[in-house]
């Protein structure tokens, strides 16, 4: 018996380097995520990553733009080594490079990063008052595990937004111990008297959750606890898969589908109202100045001159874009702005 055994070992052991093989190869050529890196060069020293910030930050076709002023501002602000994810559907990958590789971002440290709007299927309601806020590229935030591997912290930052202070001082927000996310309480702007100048913003939980359903008032969640405004975010990427983040906020989006758990027509859309449900109770702020935010808000509402000099990130949310017309504080995006080597995004030119 003990004979045949050894004469049997030859084949076990082929067999098991076979599987060893089989194994090495399957790890190298299996890339079947929802975002797929474009770069030729994943390949990176420890050492390097260590000191990287990763900023994900989306290009949409209809305002690509956005996206290379906020990244030419931030590179433009920082002595950080920022690798900066670019994130697009499939048909914009060729002209995100071409307008990075074609202008004054040509030095910058980058990946183009397709992201793939077939896992929205069955998720997202097509009815909306605001159409844009369905866009695919609105969801990248929920899948940032899928598309960080090797850094262990991120930032998430909209297009709409200009960086003014040193990206590394955002970079080094404190999470606290449990925390996946920091965000911006919607109840820190500047005071009372700006918070009144907003008519009809919504900063409460009652903006963006229908509590007429059962499932949300099933939350326990008071109606007036403050929102916040998921356009920057800082993660933790372990602790985000550990909690499965990803999956709550999927499993929350099914829900709306289901019941009309809420809608763009009541607060900020479709990707704030299921993060405000899963990072209830939950989550780190981030330094007020660090989202200076609803300069889209209204036309007509300004903020001080001296106020935004001494903010670190403005961000136009709401639909007064600063590319077009009518918007307000546009001289301070437009003094970021990268022209198109193609010369299909053009700013909407207005006298202010």
């Amino acid at each position: 018996m003990h004979r045949n055994w050894l004469q049997r070992q030859p084949h076990v052991l082929l067999f098991l380097l076979i599987v060893t093989l089989c194994g090495i190869l399957y790890k190298k050529v299996h890339k079947g995520t929802v975002l797929r890196n474009e770069t030729d060069d994943d390949s990176e020293a420890p050492e390097e990553m260590e000191d990287e910030i990763p900023v994900v930050i989306c290009a949409a076709a209809g305002r690509m733009g956005a996206a290379m002023a906020a990244i030419n501002s931030i590179y433009s602000n920082t002595d950080a080594n920022i690798l900066f994810y670019v994130v697009g559907l499939r048909n914009t990958l060729s002209r995100i490079r071409k307008w990075i590789e074609h202008s004054k971002l040509r030095e910058i440290n980058f990946k183009i990063v397709e992201f793939n709007p077939i896992v929205l299927k069955g998720k997202v309601r097509p009815d909306s008052s605001r159409p844009e806020l369905l866009q695919p590229l609105n969801f990248v935030r929920f899948y940032l595990p899928l598309l960080i591997h090797q850094h262990e912290k991120v930032i998430y930052l909209d297009d709409d937004v200009i960086v003014q202070g040193d990206i590394q001082e955002l970079y080094d927000t404190t999470l606290a111990l449990g925390h996946a996310a920091a965000f911006s309480d919607d109840c820190d702007l500047p005071s009372a008297q700006d918070m009144n100048r907003f008519v009809g913003l919504q900063n409460t939980y009652m903006g963006y959750l229908d509590y007429r359903k059962k499932t949300i008032k099933d939350l326990g969640i008071s109606p007036s606890t403050c929102s916040f405004n998921p356009g920057v975010i800082v993660a933790n990427m372990t602790e985000w898969k550990h909690q499965r983040i990803t999956k709550q906020l999927e499993k929350w989006m099914q829900k709306n589908v289901e019941e009309n758990l809420y809608s763009s027509s009541l607060g900020g859309g479709v990707a704030t109202s299921p993060m405000l449900i899963v990072f209830h109770g939950k989550y780190s702020t981030i330094n007020p100045l660090w989202h200076i935010r609803h300069l889209g808000w209204n036309p007509d509402t300004r903020y001080s001159e001296h106020f935004l000099q001494e903010a670190k990130l403005l961000h136009w949310n709401g639909r007064h874009k600063p590319w077009d017309f009518p918007s307000v504080h546009n001289d301070l995006w437009e003094s970021w702005f990268v022209p198109d080597p193609a010369g299909i995004f053009k700013l909407n030119h207005h006298s202010s």
